[in-house]
């Protein structure tokens, strides 16, 4: 073993000295028996490494073979003795399906620390834990904590299925934060109570992994993400959503192997793989005869009554008679953790004697149907009902118009929406303080924002007593409540700092949700709806939801008003519409519509920013569907808007549009000369830059820049160039500029025969779009491995790749990778000696380019029709005109690479 002679690691209580082959705790000696003190030498030599079970057998028990099972039990005895988990200490962790890890913190005294592992700098993936905030203590679950961090780690799916309030969120989290050092923190928490739409579920597990979505298929994109690698998702009250919960799990069960899911239902899932932990009332004591103070008080139903009482008043006195009460009541309430509190509570303000006396009057009915086999909600409906009569009239209504919130809700916010005429903003801050002192709403404290939010149960009941006071009562609340958001939003329109940090917004997202679906039903407000879904477009898109910012806008755009066309509503909501249409159904008709009619409203307004915003959208729609001399004249049009503008940063945009339709059109000088003016004025790239326009203009301009340098013979400096656009775009964490820069960037290491670089290029862009669930992207990364292997003189299979692929790409209007994807073909053609075939394909690609205004490559394409007139045609000098017709345009064009190819061909004639 790797510690030296006299050297001892100390962690928490503990000391361990191998040499003396001593343990001891606070200075005194711990009986350990030989094999654990081995293990615990063993793992301490290497902290925050995983050791696998071959290595950790291997290595204790050098001299005997034994199963994985030994390894258990010592490894369960180690823990129990060291006191792992208790009172939050963490030593060992489990890596599922690896081993295990030290992961406590070691101060080395004497000898010399060991070397540092070889693989102990690689780096651990990235966290995305969104855990909320652990119990300090969690009462009476250590059996299913110890049972459930067990098997979990080890279980595809598991369901903690219990009724309303009986503790099952509490449960999740707490395991969530014991296993996440065993998933490297790959861990996140998705709750369901804020979700009101199912068809919402895939986008909402994918907000709480922090996976942007692009498209289509959030499930997908989620797989994507976790399909190779361990990963704990949490899901938490599935009770209201469990078909799509159930279809989803099952997926994750099938395609992600290393994956586990952790679920919270009143019912199980019902789905392959399922294991269920059926969680139980808190135990109380069903017979008091007999029982001392102190062994009633060891109840958990009860410790847990008289920790929330005493924390509501510290001064209370628990004596023998108060703890009888408190058993009575624990027996009145079946032990259910939620009414526990709840009367706990009460007991700072009532006492324990008036308290019991009170739930036996209120609750005894309930409790007899609970006796008959009722549902449990009855139980809960009791609870609920007894805590609302006690509240005073002004209490009542303020928590039936809190229901209106969906997730969490600041008091500006409840301020705002609650009070009226009837009770004002002094009444509504009041009762929301006595609200909380009384557990009906909790304050978040875990994220430090001065939020509130109503347990789940609590909302479903307010919101019931709100529906009873009759329409109109409900209509002005919501109305109100949808007033509040969209002021919100237009507010956040202003501060660029609110679509750089998308957490706040995904937080509101349920509040958002439940307004627009209010606003566009039966007895909404159709002038907020319109100018709501406008206002909440950018959200939307901040946060990936492509297709429900596409659906409310359309909704919007039916049923917008007279008065609200041709303003600055509808601008938005078209250009929403035309980006989300672009990326979640391709290029069609409709997208280029919707960003048509957004700048036709744009010039009216003589709104010059938003003019060149959608001049950007529209420059790249034609670009992809293959209409260059269209996207010409809109980067032009671009020029002249930043010209009237006059910031830097509007100069930067046009000239990066003006730029790369030059490139593409094949004048390299302009080209060139256009995006280092673009570069030189755009500011640096920013997330809420790259969501306003829809992509980031700094990076195209980047990595268009590339390739015009290398055709224009600056092969180095393209390399470069390429290599630091593509970092940058790596760091700004937006999947689709990512993608544009990769698929330029391929080009110039193909161009290069940087056979090496193109492969990590193709690595990167295929990985992030199968990630991420972008279908053309995907298509192309095929035809992109075709590509390569007919680079290498490869045909065969090959060729049937880049058709694949071209065919896909075509079928979504996608025509910007056609002519590099027929280059491709006409030479793979060519290699399998297919000469006819290779020569049409090259002059039905002459044709379109000198159709559409791609004049790029068009040298080219008539450098390589020379070659194959010169393999295939009898007459040797065949290709010679076609070469020189070549070399004129490509010195007209400036592309120097092209111009030494086809230099070097003529020579190669004679």
């Amino acid at each position: 073993m790797d510690q030296q002679l006299g050297e001892r690691m100390c962690f928490g209580p503990f000391c361990l000295a191998p040499g003396e082959r001593l343990l001891t705790k606070h200075g005194e000696p711990v009986e350990i028996g030989g094999r654990s003190f081995d293990l615990l030498v063993v793992l301490t030599e290497q902290p925050g490494r995983v050791l696998s079970k071959r290595e950790l057998l291997k290595r204790v028990w050098s001299d005997v073979v034994v199963e994985d099972g030994s390894l258990r039990f010592h490894m369960a005895g180690l823990r129990k003795l060291l006191g792992d988990g208790t009172d939050g200490a963490r030593y060992i962790a489990t890596q599922v399906g690896v081993g295990y890890a030290f992961v406590a913190p070691i101060e080395r005294q004497g000898g010399t620390a060991p070397r540092r592992a070889a693989d102990e700098s690689v780096k651990p993936p990235v966290s995305t834990t969104n855990l909320p905030a652990r119990l300090p203590h969690l009462i009476g679950r250590e059996r299913d904590v110890e049972f459930l961090v067990e098997r979990v780690a080890d279980t595809p799916l598991f369901s903690i299925v219990g009724a309303a309030g009986v503790g099952k969120t509490s449960l999740a989290i707490e395991i969530g934060h014991r296993l996440a050092p065993a998933f490297t923190d790959q861990v996140a928490f998705v709750d369901f109570s804020m979700l009101e739409n199912m068809a919402v579920v895939p986008s909402m597990i994918a907000g709480a992994m922090g996976i942007a979505v692009q498209s289509e298929d959030p499930l997908a994109v989620i797989l994507g993400h976790i399909r190779d690698r361990p990963f704990l998702l949490i899901l938490d009250n599935c009770e209201h959503v469990i078909e799509p919960v159930a279809a989803i799990v099952e997926r994750i069960v099938e395609e992600a192997p290393q994956a586990r899911i952790l679920a919270t239902s009143r019912e199980p899932l019902r789905v392959r793989a399922e294991h269920v932990l059926r969680l139980d009332a808190l135990a109380y004591p069903e017979e008091l005869a007999g029982l001392t103070t102190e062994q009633i008080l060891a109840y958990p139903a009860v410790e847990l009554f008289r920790e929330r009482a005493t924390a509501a008043d510290s001064a209370l006195v628990i004596d023998a008679e108060a703890a009888r009460l408190i058993a009575e009541m624990c027996q009145r309430l079946g032990g259910m953790a939620l009414p526990i509190e709840l009367a706990a509570v009460r007991v700072a303000t009532h006492g324990i004697e008036a308290t019991a006396r009170q739930l036996g009057e209120r609750f005894s009915l309930g409790w007899s149907g609970r006796r008959t086999a009722q549902p449990r909600q009855q139980t809960l409906q009791a609870t609920l009902d007894w805590s609302y009569e006690l509240l005073s009239d002004v209490e009542r209504i303020v928590l039936e118009r809190l229901s209106i919130f969906v997730g969490p809700f600041s008091i500006d916010a409840a301020l705002d929406v609650v009070a009226d005429a009837e009770i004002g903003s002094d009444a509504v801050a009041f009762a929301l303080d006595e609200l909380v002192s009384k557990s009906l709403i909790s304050p978040d404290r875990s994220r430090r924002t001065g939020t509130y939010r109503l347990l789940e149960m609590t909302r479903a009941y307010a919101r019931e007593k709100l529906f009873a006071r009759g329409p109109e009562a409900q209509a002005g609340i919501a109305r109100r409540h949808a007033a509040y958001f969209l002021a919100e939003l237009v507010m956040a329109e202003q501060d660029e700092g609110v679509l750089q940090d998308a957490r706040p917004l995904r937080l509101q997202l349920g509040n958002i949700r439940s307004a627009l679906d209010w606003c566009f039903g039966p007895h909404g407000d159709r002038r907020i709806a319109v100018r709501l879904a406008a206002a909440s477009a950018p959200v939307f898109l901040n946060l990936s939801h492509l297709i429900e910012c596409r659906t409310w806008c359309g909704r919007a755009l039916a049923e917008i008003e007279d008065g609200q066309r041709g303003t600055a509503v509808e601008l938005e909501l078209q250009a929403a519409l035309g980006i989300t249409l672009m990326f979640t159904r391709g290029n069609s008709e409709a997208a280029g519509s919707a960003l048509a009619r957004a700048l036709e409203i744009a010039t009216a307004l003589e709104d010059r920013w938003n003019q060149l915003r959608l001049l950007g959208r529209l420059h790249i729609f034609h670009e992809r569907i293959g209409e260059y001399a269209t996207a010409l004249r809109h980067a032009e049009h671009a020029v002249q808007v930043a010209e009237q503008i006059g910031a830097p940063e509007a100069l930067g945009v046009a000239y990066s549009l003006l730029g790369i339709s030059h490139h593409l059109g094949g004048d390299q000088k302009s080209a060139r000369r256009e995006l280092e003016l673009s570069l030189q004025n755009s500011p640096p790239s920013a997330r809420s830059r790259t969501i306003h326009y829809g992509f980031d203009h700094r990076n195209r301009s980047g990595i268009a820049l590339a390739r015009t340098l290398w055709l224009s013979g600056h092969a180095d400096q393209a390399g470069r160039q390429a290599g630091q656009t593509i970092r940058e775009a790596a760091q700004l964490d937006h999947s689709v500029t990512y993608c544009i820069a990769l698929i330029w960037s391929w080009a110039v290491y193909i161009w290069m025969e940087d056979f090496p670089a193109a492969e990590e290029d193709l690595a990167a862009f295929s990985a992030c779009a199968e990630a991420n669930a972008l279908g053309p992207y995907v298509a192309a990364a095929a035809g992109f491995r075709g590509e390569l292997a007919i680079a290498r003189g490869q045909g065969g299979e090959a060729l049937g790749a880049v058709e694949e692929s071209l065919s896909r790409l075509r079928a979504a209007r996608y025509e910007l990778l056609t002519t590099p994807f027929s280059i491709a073909l006409a030479r793979g053609l060519v290699l399998d000696g297919r000469c006819p075939e290779a020569l049409d394909l090259i002059d039905a690609a002459l044709v379109r380019c000198n159709a559409n205004g791609e004049r790029y490559s068009v040298p080219e394409l008539l450098r390589l029709k020379a070659g194959i007139l010169a393999r295939c045609d009898s007459a040797p000098d065949a290709g010679r005109a076609v070469l020189e017709e070549a070399l004129a345009l490509a010195r007209e064009q400036g592309a120097r690479a092209w111009e030494l190819k086809v230099e070097a061909d003529l020579a190669a004639l004679g």
